[in-house]
């Protein structure tokens, strides 16, 4: 049974990326560059300086035409900053063209089918008496909780990303940048 404190303290939280969202749709900045709703999650990830690592990979292991896709989607999007926590040469590694499948199962790891946005995630998080499981395109399990008054989603390997800012709409679905990049089994 989830503490009175702690059934309040999700609804604030959800309450306050509820207030985030609506300002989300009006301009939200990732990585220096304003993220526009009119625009796909390519065309945004594109222009954010703190993206790059990610979109190179996306453009290796050939997904940019289905994240140009009607979706939607939701990702939870690395910054450079996780993929450099990475262990040294891991990036490189799969970047290379025998390694594709693998960087396809980890980049599509980090994507959920249909828009999940904080709104949602927190009711699916309250819903699970403080968890919630998410069905990714690569056929893994995230599981998103919150600590701290933030979201963490943890992977099958139990590591565990913070997102740092939610709610960045798109034409096609909705991205969540977080801190770690997440590993499938």
């Amino acid at each position: 049974m989830q503490s009175k404190f702690s059934r309040l303290a999700s609804i604030a939280l959800a309450a306050a990326l509820s207030v985030g969202a609506v300002s989300a749709i009006a301009q939200v900045t990732v990585g220096g560059a304003p993220m526009l709703p009119t625009k796909d999650i390519i065309d945004n990830a594109v222009n954010s300086k703190d993206h790059t690592t990610l979109v190179a990979a996306v453009k290796a292991a050939g997904l940019v035409d289905t994240l140009k896709g009607p979706g939607p989607f939701t990702v939870f999007a690395p910054t450079n900053a996780a993929f450099a926590a990475l262990p040294a040469g891991t990036v490189d590694t799969l970047l290379k063209p025998e390694n594709k499948a693998m960087l396809t199962g980890i980049l599509t790891y980090h994507v959920v089918p249909g828009k999940v946005d904080a709104k949602s995630l927190m009711k699916m998080i309250d819903d699970g008496k403080g968890t919630a499981s998410l069905k990714t395109v690569a056929g893994g399990t995230l599981t998103a909780k919150t600590s701290g008054g933030k979201v963490m989603v943890t992977d099958e390997k139990g590591g565990s990303a913070t997102v740092t800012i939610a709610d960045v709409y798109q034409s096609n679905g909705v991205i969540h940048v977080v801190d770690k990049v997440l590993l499938p089994k």
